[in-house]
């Protein structure tokens, strides 16, 4: 048995016994079974209470870990107030024992006089710190703020922390643990704040000058969330560039002032935009729940919306603050001025999902429009919705592209510019998010918002409403401005853990719904969730492999799958095109042999979309995937991961994620446009980079993704009658995709299929009169064919991102 193979996460007393000592912790998921501890106190064995846990919610909890968790263990044990001088946990496995943890008296006698809290994070606004935290002892913690020593007056809320909560279940379902400290600036450089309660007691410092500046007074750990959100987004490059700016005292908002300036909307269009007069235009309904809302921030939302150059709207405005806290004086001023607003004061905070179902039972108009209670509309938000109604009356949904606003309302950065409705992204992420518009007769269809999935309660209101929506717009231009402040999820995720739980539970919810069998899980960063689909059925997959000589290519491809892959239901169906070397005829009758091998003779000349039609009709299997023998299987589950989504009713062909040799990325799916036709997203960048708010490592849906490996339905590929041979070496794989995109399925980029692709190597290069000439006429054909989109664009890829690059940089 491994030494230290526990983990004690936590070992803390009882929050209500504090007699009683709890020890949570994991066994790595390696480890045999039959695991348990003992707790030696004064090398005496004292009895435990222990509880186990298992299984994805585990280990979601865990994923800070990067490491795989089999079994999570909670023990208890009763203090008889006798002095330890030596406390010991042991791992145990049969008559094994290792010792997992150890403290002497002094380090025992600290710990049980420590109060477990936390302080967070300090910001400075308006002239006063503001500290967050939370303390296991709620509301019966006093706390002391000094500053340079010196005691100063603090105001002290306690707000429910329903994350805490859930990690010390012994606390009222309700508890206020949570804290906000506010703390008038007198001045001074160090701040320390000490929590005591019961006897315990713990004890913070903050380097006022640096909150002062900005810098938050942020521990390693903020500073990583900070990166580790930006990677998320920006990928490993621009994280990388944005750490240098930092550090030279650059700028760090990139170029996208300079793209405002540019393309942003100019007040001549504001100007125009109000004095455009609609027929019969709209009403929208904007629902915002409030619960304390700093009035700075209620102010600034409110006069956004009164700012719109379309004025047939009304705001409606639920107030879950409690009547101690009350908006209601403020909310009044705009109300005897505007009778567009409506106010309600609830009897009690129902939370985010119940206040703003109130918020949406007072809304009358003809679509309803979500906002935060603390951000901003751009001034043309609901003019440029009332036009997209204009335009498609039948529409049902809307949503936009967003950006973040700095604290003051004044600095806009990081803005999200996103894919037309993709709903395999929407259920790797919530990237539609803001600002989301549904029409009231949809919405009540759908239902309200759901408590149950609070943190992620926008998530699950937006699947249910786009799945019963029959036409979704997507409007490709910044009309939200997400306030972006220390306690939001998106700048320290883990303070909300709970709310990546529940969007996995609505995600997995929207699958019940449409009688998919999956699982849904954390992904890759959180927010990021993953589907594990749970099909019964083991179709047969063709692989069909064009061969021409090259064997040692092709024995690498086809070794790669018969040793790696998971799935095993497959087949081989080797297309020899031209062959002229002898140990390319030796190794066909070698693997002929096998039982799921055969080997086809195509003897006219190179025709790519020609061999595989010619290959497919022999094809025994329900599924097709079309492979180029110069790739490598990398990923064990990447056929089935392929099949997964492949089986789904809506979906004609999956792509995978492919490799250069160097672990450069060679395809993330295609995007129409690039290089004036079509190309690769994120060609070139590096393995583990993310891309463009992680789209190189979400599963999405794709105009097209390259035919080096893609598996589609035989079904499909019949349908479509296969790829186009007027098309003989390019674009014959992105023609057949838009062809199954134009008979009504979808075609889908999945990165946790990967495979090397070592490009090329059969066929050689376009480097002659001949293959040019080829080249141009293809191009001209796949412009006859496809015009129209290459004119109004990409749906996957947005406007307002560059087609000069592949890495979805902003437009010059």
């Amino acid at each position: 048995m491994a030494e230290r193979d526990f983990v004690a996460e936590c070992i803390r007393l009882h929050a209500q016994d504090k007699k009683q000592l709890i020890i949570r912790g994991f066994f790595p998921e390696d480890n045999p079974e039959g695991r348990t501890l003992k707790v030696y106190v004064n090398q005496k064995e004292v009895p435990l209470s222990i509880t186990m846990a298992e299984g994805p919610e585990v280990r979601r909890r865990y994923l800070r870990y990067r490491m795989n968790v089999g079994q999570e263990i909670t023990a208890s044990l009763q203090l008889t107030g006798q002095v330890v001088t030596d406390f010991k946990i042991c791992s145990c496995l049969g008559e094994e024992e290792a010792e997992a943890y150890r403290t002497n008296r002094k380090q025992f006698e600290k710990l049980i006089r420590h109060l477990d809290s936390n302080l967070e994070m300090e910001r400075f606004e308006e002239n006063q710190f503001i500290l967050t935290g939370w303390s296991i002892a709620g509301e019966e913690t006093e706390c002391k703020v000094l500053v340079d020593g010196t005691p100063v007056s603090a105001e002290v809320h306690w707000k429910y922390r329903k994350d805490v909560v859930d990690v010390i279940p012994e606390l009222s379902s309700d508890a206020k643990c949570g804290f906000e400290i506010y703390v008038p600036d007198m001045g001074g450089n160090k701040l320390t704040l000490e929590l005591s309660a019961d006897g315990r007691e713990s004890t913070y410092f903050a380097a006022l000058e640096k909150v002062r500046r900005g810098e938050n007074g942020q521990d390693t750990a903020n500073i990583f969330r900070k990166t580790l959100r930006y990677w998320k987004n920006y990928g490993l490059k621009n994280t990388i560039k944005r750490a240098y700016q930092k550090l030279s005292g650059q700028r760090d908002y990139g170029n996208y002032e300079d793209f405002l300036k540019k393309y942003g909307v100019k007040e001549e269009e504001l100007a125009r935009q109000r004095q455009e007069v609609f027929e019969n235009g709209p009403c929208f309904s904007i629902a915002v729940p409030l619960y304390q809302t700093k009035e700075k921030y209620l102010r600034e939302m409110i006069e956004s919306v009164q700012a719109q150059t379309y004025t047939n709207w009304e705001l409606c405005l639920a107030d879950g603050s409690g009547r101690e806290h009350s908006l209601q004086s403020v909310v009044g001023e705009y109300i005897a001025k505007d009778k567009r607003i409506k106010y309600c004061l609830l009897e009690k905070n129902e939370g985010i999902a119940g206040n703003t179902n109130e918020a949406l039972k007072m809304a009358t108009g003809d679509f309803i429009v979500l906002t935060d209670h603390d951000d901003l509309l751009s001034p043309e938000a609901l003019y440029q919705c009332a036009k997209a109604v204009q335009r498609e009356p039948q529409t049902d949904v809307i949503y936009s592209d967003e950006d973040k606003v700095d604290m003051s309302g004044k600095e806009f950065f990081e803005p999200h510019f996103k894919s037309d409705y993709n709903i395999d992204l929407l259920c790797t992420m919530n990237y539609i998010c803001h600002l989301f518009v549904v029409r009231k007769d949809v919405m009540e269809r759908a239902g309200l918002f759901e408590s149950c999935y609070d943190g992620a309660q926008d998530h699950d209101f937006i699947l249910r409403c786009t799945e019963k929506a029959e036409h979704i717009v997507h409007i490709p231009k910044v009309l939200y401005h997400w306030r972006c402040h220390a306690q939001s999820t998106s700048e320290n995720p883990e303070s909300k853990l709970y709310a990546f739980e529940n969007g996995c539970k609505a995600v997995k919810a929207h699958y019940d719904r449409i009688g998919i069998p999956a699982e849904v899980e954390q992904g890759p960063f959180y927010g990021m969730y993953r589907t594990h689909y749970l099909w019964k059925e083991q179709p047969l997959v063709s692989i069909l492999i064009p061969n021409k000589d090259h064997v040692a290519d092709l024995k690498k491809c086809m070794d790669s799958i018969e040793e790696k892959s998971t799935y095993r239901n497959f087949e081989f169906v080797i297309v020899e095109n031209n062959s002229i070397e002898e140990e390319t005829f030796a190794y066909y009758k070698e693997i002929e042999k096998r039982d799921n091998v055969r080997v086809l003779y195509y003897k006219e000349d190179f025709n790519y979309s020609r061999i595989n039609n010619f290959g497919a009709k022999e094809a025994n299997g329900e599924y097709i995937l079309l492979l180029n023998n110069d790739t490598e299987m990398i990923e064990p589950d990447s056929m089935k991961e392929m099949l997964d989504i492949c089986m789904r009713p809506d979906v004609g062909i999956v792509g995978a994620k492919l490799l250069f040799e160097d672990n450069t990325i060679q395809h993330a799916g295609v995007i129409i446009g690039f290089g004036g036709v079509a190309g690769h997203a994120f060609i070139g960048q590096d393995r583990d980079d993310n891309g463009y708010f992680s789209r190189i490592i979400s599963v999405q849906d794709l105009s097209a993704v390259t035919a080096a490996c893609l598996m589609v339905r035989r079904s499909v590929f019949d349908e479509v009658e296969g790829l186009n041979e007027e098309f003989k070496v390019a674009f014959n794989d992105i023609d057949f995709c838009l062809k199954v995109r134009k008979a009504g399925y979808l075609v889908v980029y999945n990165p946790y299929a990967q495979f090397y692709h070592y490009e090329s190597k059969s066929r050689g290069q376009e480097d002659s009169a001949d293959k040019v000439a080829r080249f141009q006429q293809e191009i001209g054909l796949f412009g006859e064919r496809w015009g129209e989109l290459l004119e109004n664009g990409d749906p996957y890829y947005n406007p307002n991102l560059t087609l000069d690059k592949a890495d979805f940089s902003l437009k010059e």
